[in-house]
This record gives C-alpha cells, structure tokens and sequence, in this order.
C-alpha cells in the first residue's frame, strides 16, 4: 500500500555561521526543436478550460481523451504562510490528510485507492500544498470525492498526530543525508534571513514535537479558502462533469475571512552567507546565488533563458568539451567539479538565480572564478548564437516536460524553478498536465499556452539578456551557502568582488 500513497517535500537544518551583507535589490542537452515545430505543437494541445464558481475555487481542466485521469487540488498556502511558533504545520497537516476522515478510517482510505488501481499523493513546498490522485477516468467522480473528504473532514485523531511526530522526523532524518537539500535549504536560511522563506518546510524539531490538533486546525481555517483552491485535472475528463462535482464537493467551503485576510509575508533578500565546514567529507557542495523576481514579473523569461546558457554539468554525462554550455566545457577540461547545476527558483514576489557545485577542495577557488566569469559575459559578452541556442534548448525542455509522466519532482528548495518543470523520460500521461494547470493558475492566475510563451521567449534577444543580467547578477552580493571541506572557498568579500569586472 506504501506505493499507491505518498509524499514529497523538503527538509529543516541546523545553521552554523552568518556573514551579513544588506543589498538593494537539472537536464541534458538535447536537439532542439524548431521553432515551427513547437508552433505546430502548440496549436494542437486541447484547451484548458476554467471555471470559477461562487465561492472562488476555480476549476479548470484539459480533457486529452485518455482513458485515465489525474485530479488535484492545488492550494496556494505553504510553510512561508507559517511563523517561528507553527513553522511545520503545513507539512505536518499534509500527513495527516491521509490518516483518516470522519467517514474512512486509514485503512478504508487505503484500500479504496487500491481497489481502485489508484495513486494518491501530496507534496508541501514554501507557496504551495498539493493534493492529487491518478485513475482512471471512469473513476474521476471518486477521486474527486476522496480529495473532498481528507482536505475537509480529516479527524485528526490524536493518536494519529503522535505517530505522525515520529514519521517526520525520521524523514527529517533521511533528508539530512541529501547534502544537495542541505545545502539548498542553507541557501534560503541566509538568502530570507529572519523572515518566512528562510525557514524550513519540515520545520525545526521543537515544532514537530509540539505542534497539536489546534495548530493543525487553526490553519486549515485560515487558509483552506475558496479563492485560494484550484481543482485541476487532466487526462480522460469532461469540464462540465468537474464543475458538476466540484460544486458538490467544495461549494460549501467558505469564500471569506472573518477578519482580515492573511497577506503575503514579505521577505527581503540578503547578501549573506552560511559556511559549515566539515573536512571528513570528499566533496564540497556550494550554491552561489543572487535575488531574482517573482513569477509575475516580465524579467523572468530572460532570467529562465539565462539560467539554460549557463546550464548544467556532471561527469557521467559523458560529454563537455563539445556541449554549448561554455562553463561545462572548463569544467571538463579543467577537471573543475564533479557536476554543476543552475537553479532559477521563482516565488510570488522573489526568487533565487544561481549555481549549484559539487567539488574536489582543491578546485573550489577555480570553479568559482570560473562561475563568475560566465555570469559576467551574460552581462557583457552573450552571443545572438548561444541565445538562439538557449532559447531553443528551453521551449524543446518545456514540450519534453508535458509529454511525460512522472511523480512531481520539486528541485532542492522545495519549489519548482521553472514553471514548465523537465521531468525524466517515461510514457505520456496526464500528471506532468494536471500539475502544469494547477501551478500556473496559482501562479499567474490562468494557464499561459505554449503559443503564448514561446512568442516571450522568441522576442529575446543577446541584448535583453545583458540587460537584465546587468541588473541581477553585476555588481549584486549573493548568497552563498556551502558545506563540507571549503577551507579554500574565498571569503565573502573576495567572492562579492567576482560579481564585477573592472575596466
């Protein structure tokens, strides 16, 4: 039964080291696809339809015609809508919607979704809680009312919280060992310090030992609103049919606050870093990263075609000198690291532009001069060439991305960096579409078509991408997180001084 329902999120760390600077402001190359190519692509996906019911929840689906279904419901409230005192309960809440209802037990929950051939699963990220099953078609009706029933009428039974407190820690466990989760949750800490994106999803183990049913309830109250559901679904599935059950199912949950609705967090960006410095590991694992925009903003194509010329890199991928990625051919050449990765993780208002590296001690310095001269020849030097490359590159990433399946894979800072996110090769299906929906229409309001994005990102040019470059990479102290044997990472102001270049 383990397999049919899970969940995926990110972890909590313990931080080490502060230096404070206040300042203003994961795929292979593959042949592109023509530009026509992704038009005719484009023009043929079936329509996305919306619906907004009365209460606020929206409703919105592709139907493909496949004889399965994938239906969630994608609720704009995650840890960053948490403080100090309740950070956790998000995640912890996502737990416990699978531990029974006040009309299944667990294991009447867990047997329908077997006997049903179903998967159920949940995910909690810093701006976002998912809840979604995979069925097929036939099935939709159920699904939609299995969803109904744990986001509404979960018990929360007491009993149940207290054997959860010993699952999540145990899972606080396992992430520790992801070194790459480690050092991302690092990065936020230092990135966000003092405000909600600088604290964990997991939260710190006091809270897990301590939050109860009252925190676990006060927040469904207040954030588990109509207008800040989405009921997304694709595969093998009728509009109208979902708006019929949609009614049914959530037109009783409440529209308005009693008081004042909570607002977004605010939280600032900080040059800053975090070193924990262990010399009995191999590798060193370092992100490098500066303050980007939100997913709103119109800089954030650019900042996404940047981020594929930078690209990323790791030994098995049994080429370097010959791939466009100018940084992995040093790296190759160089021996400079064991892998490297650039990250463009957006959320409502922020977001972080940077790289990940995995190095020997003895190549840190260089890999990081090497990083920083790349940055700058986005600044200064980018080609039409490497743009129409990268550009190309990106929307052959976004199509690849909605033709296959494939459990939802969050990068290292528990949000997704791009809003099309590449997934690994396996058949088609409807997960990749249903999750697209749901997270643009929390993230833009409506679901963007490819036709649309594709014309953003063709009017980019090499000058665009100096520009807007010039203005979140020069010049801009970043925050740096870093763990294991850095004795050779140059200090923070040496580092601040490889954002620019002299005259």
């Amino acid at each position: 039964m383990a397999a049919s329902i899970q969940r995926l999120s990110a972890a909590g760390r313990v931080l080490v080291k502060r230096n404070l600077m206040k300042t203003g402001s994961r795929m292979k190359p593959l042949r592109a696809l023509s530009s026509p190519a992704v038009g005719h692509v484009a023009l043929n996906v079936p329509e996305t339809k919306v619906t907004t019911l009365e209460n606020g929840l929206r409703v919105a689906s592709e139907d493909s015609g496949l004889s399965t279904c994938t239906v969630g419901l994608w609720i704009d409230a995650g840890s960053r809508y948490e403080n100090e005192r309740n950070n956790g309960t998000a995640h912890f809440l996502e737990h416990m919607a699978f531990k029974g209802t006040r009309k299944r037990s667990q294991l009447d929950l867990e047997l329908e979704i077997e006997n049903m051939g179903a998967h159920l699963n949940a995910y909690t990220s810093r701006e976002q809680t998912v809840y979604y099953a995979k069925a097929f078609s036939k099935d939709l009706p159920r699904a939609v009312e299995i969803l109904a029933d744990i986001i509404q009428n979960s018990t929360l039974g007491a009993a149940e919280i207290e054997r959860e407190r010993g699952v999540i820690l145990r899972e606080m466990q396992e992430v520790e060992t992801n070194l790459q989760e480690v050092v991302f949750d690092h990065l936020h800490a230092t990135a966000y310090h003092a405000t909600a994106l600088g604290r964990t999803i997991l939260g710190p183990t006091h809270n897990i030992r301590t939050i109860n049913r009252a925190d676990l309830v006060e927040y469904i109250t207040t954030h588990y609103k109509g207008p800040r559901i989405v009921l997304s679904a694709a595969g093998g599935v009728l509009h109208d049919e979902l708006i019929d059950l949609a009614k049914y199912h959530f037109g009783k949950l409440p529209a308005r606050y009693k008081g004042e609705a909570p607002a977004l967090p605010q939280c600032s960006f900080t040059g800053s870093e975090i070193r924990v410095r262990d010399d009995k590991m191999p590798l060193a694992h370092i992100a490098v990263a500066m303050e980007a925009v939100g997913w709103s903003h119109p800089d954030t194509v650019p900042l996404m075609v940047a981020n594929t010329l930078i690209g990323n890199w790791d030994r098995s991928f049994g080429g370097g000198v010959n791939v466009s990625s100018q940084l992995a051919q040093r790296a190759c050449q160089g021996n400079l690291c064991h892998s490297f990765q650039s990250f463009n993780t957006c959320y409502t208002d922020t977001g972080l532009w940077g790289l990940y590296m995995v190095c020997e001690p003895s190549t840190i310095s260089d890999m990081i001069h090497y990083t920083q001269m790349e940055w700058m020849s986005l600044c200064t030097s980018v080609t039409e060439v490497e743009v129409a490359r990268a550009k190309n590159l990106l929307k052959t990433n976004m199509l690849l991305h909605l033709d296959v399946e494939s459990k939802y894979s969050e990068t290292p800072s528990g949000t997704p960096s791009l809003p099309f996110e590449p997934a690994g090769s396996a058949p088609p299906g409807s997960t990749p579409i249903c999750e697209d929906i749901g997270r643009q229409m929390l993230c833009y309001g409506r679901r963007i078509p490819l036709h649309e994005l594709e014309a953003r990102i063709d009017a980019i040019d090499a000058q665009t991408i100096k520009d807007v470059c010039s203005r979140y990479i020069h010049n801009k102290a970043p925050a740096v997180a870093a763990v294991g044997p850095i004795e050779q990472l140059p200090d923070y102001q040496h580092i601040c001084s490889g954002m620019f270049w002299m005259n």
